[in-house]
């Protein structure tokens, strides 16, 4: 069974009603419900449904115009969502939100078969205006997911991390008081300043700081637990960032952990806020310790730290680039230092491409089988624009080959939408494929192009670390994108000291992937850590 079923309860109990806003219908098909003769009426009709609720409409799908209760198969069900859909926005409206349930909760005779509720608002979704995308790293009880978690509510913490709940986290992870996978968080700005979720653990809340922001600021929150280092890189590498937030705890001050976040940031060249947390349990002696800890480790690493207590928050927004990190001493507990991050966050220009004249990719992160939708592949989008109805390629499989795959709708942090563009960080409902079939790295690319993924590559890397030196076949985890695989390098020079930089041959070790020339990667064995760049996909 899908959420509590109340609000579908509600609202058969409701009924329509000739000047009411809730609309019935067991089904929607493209056949019937499009064609020209129908299309106008119904666009009409739903027009005056959302009129008549002051913007806002409800449709009961897999209901019959008496209110009984019988439910569609779950692809009639997609279908009618699609036809919902246009019909949105033939009137001006959009969808906002969808929820499903499974009919058997009222002991329907047909099992499987789903009943849904849309809720559909008056005007167009939010178009891709002003948004950028920020990634936290920072060690493990350093008080990244409470600070991002103070942020997106407004709420101050209790001391015992209660905000970092507010994220996208898992119950275990909220138990344990640690992460252990990428989560998810969201705010915005409008002209009267900062928009926040009431309670962020209610979907609609994401979606209405989505639907009502002039301006979108989305969270990757990466794990600071040095086992799962290599999900932080997944998280700095392979989401379209447009800026880095390290934290620091006040009283443990930077650690190694904080060293290597530090560097894959860097590394990236990705301009970079450092925050110092927990400021509330330490006097001022410490803090003044701590920031001096940082600026030393940012000048070992070539880059000026600007201390915005002394310089002031416009210096920041000036010079914060790659090579000059801001410094903002915060307390999620007393609310210290939000306010400047909320002007930093409120004025940061983006920085990653956004040029929707090139052809769309996106790079999967994660997947998804919802109910009454289907798989859903989610992630950052790298470039272009993709559209409701889109006809794209999925892959490459574990073949090589590359799946037809069909866009059936799209979400940002909830907020259903027509269209997305470069930044945005999305779920992607597919049709043609199931959800098993989808991994991790795999790419979205429009049909008509012709991808050619490729086991084999040339690059420039870096030794960032190594306990000796890189030889014929070293054999690390490659970060590019969202691909984490293993791989062989053959350095032309037959080895690499730790320092150097040199031409190399990069191997996957286990199956090709879509990658071009100029992306960027981490790479990472043990404590071996280095960069690259791709240089030639046709060696």
């Amino acid at each position: 069974m899908g959420p509590e079923p109340a609000a579908l309860e509600r609202a058969v109990e409701h009924g329509e009603q000739e000047g009411g806003s809730v609309e019935f219908k067991e089904r929607l098909t493209k056949d019937l419900h499009l064609a020209d003769e129908r299309l106008e009426s119904l666009v009409a009709q739903l027009r005056h449904r959302v009129l008549s609720g002051d913007g806002t409409a409800t449709y009961v799908i897999g209901v019959t115009d008496d209110g009984q209760i019988t439910g569609i198969p779950q692809e009639e069900f997609s279908e009618s969502m699609d036809v919902l859909s246009l019909l949105a926005e033939e009137a001006d409206a959009h969808i906002a939100d969808v929820e499903t349930w499974g009919v058997d909760w009222r002991d329907a005779d047909v099992e499987g078969n789903l009943v849904g509720l849309a809720t559909v608002k008056e005007g167009p979704v939010m178009q891709d205006d002003d948004h950028i995308v920020v990634g936290t790293a920072g060690h493990v009880d350093h008080g990244k997911s409470t600070l991002v978690g103070s942020l997106v509510t407004g709420k101050a913490d209790d001391g015992q991390g209660g905000t970092r709940s507010y994220l996208d986290v898992r119950p275990h992870e909220i138990e344990r008081g640690l992460s252990a996978d990428l989560s998810y968080g969201v705010y915005g700005f409008d002209e009267d300043g900062a928009i926040r979720m009431d309670n962020p653990h209610r979907k609609g809340d994401r979606a209405s700081i989505v639907e009502e922001a002039d301006r979108l600021v989305s969270f990757v929150d990466t794990v600071g637990h040095e086992p799962w280092l290599r999900t932080t890189i997944r998280g700095l590498v392979g989401q379209k960032l447009d800026y880095g937030l390290l934290t620091v705890a006040a009283d443990d001050g930077p650690t190694q952990t904080t060293r290597e976040h530090l560097g894959i940031l860097l590394a990236t060249e990705l301009p970079t806020i450092v925050a110092i947390t927990k400021a509330d349990i330490v006097d001022e002696e410490r803090i003044a310790e701590v920031e001096r800890e940082i600026e030393r480790l940012l000048r070992d690493a070539e880059r000026s730290p600007l201390r915005i207590e002394r310089h002031g928050v416009e210096a920041a927004l000036d010079e914060i680039s790659e090579t000059v990190v801001p410094i903002v001493t915060t307390s999620a507990v007393a609310e210290k230092g939000l306010d400047t991050l909320d002007t930093l966050f409120e004025r940061l220009p983006k920085t990653g491409r956004t040029d929707s004249q090139e052809s769309f990719q996106m790079y999967i992160d994660r997947t998804y089988n919802v109910t009454g939708v289907g798989a859903v592949a989610s992630g950052t989008i790298r470039s272009g624009t993709v559209e409701q109805g889109d006809e794209l390629l999925l892959g490459p499989m574990p073949d090589g080959r590359f799946r037809a795959v069909e866009v059936r709708s799209i979400e940002m942090h909830y907020h259903r939408v027509e269209s997305a563009q470069a930044g945005r960080i999305v779920g992607i409902a597919l049709k043609g494929v199931d959800e098993s079939e989808i991994d991790r790295g795999m790419v979205l690319v429009p049909r008509a192009s012709d991808p050619r993924p490729v086991r084999e590559f040339e690059a420039e890397i870096m030794v960032l670390n190594h306990p000796t030196h890189i030889g014929d076949g070293y054999e690390p985890v490659i970060h590019l994108e969202t691909i984490s695989e293993a791989a062989t390098i053959h350095p032309d020079d037959g080895h690499l000291l730790p320092g150097d930089g040199g031409s190399a041959r990069v191997r996957f070790k286990f199956r090709s992937y879509l990658i071009e020339d100029g992306q960027r990667f981490v790479f990472r064995e043990g404590q071996s850590k280095g960069v690259g760049t791709v240089t030639d996909i046709d060696p």
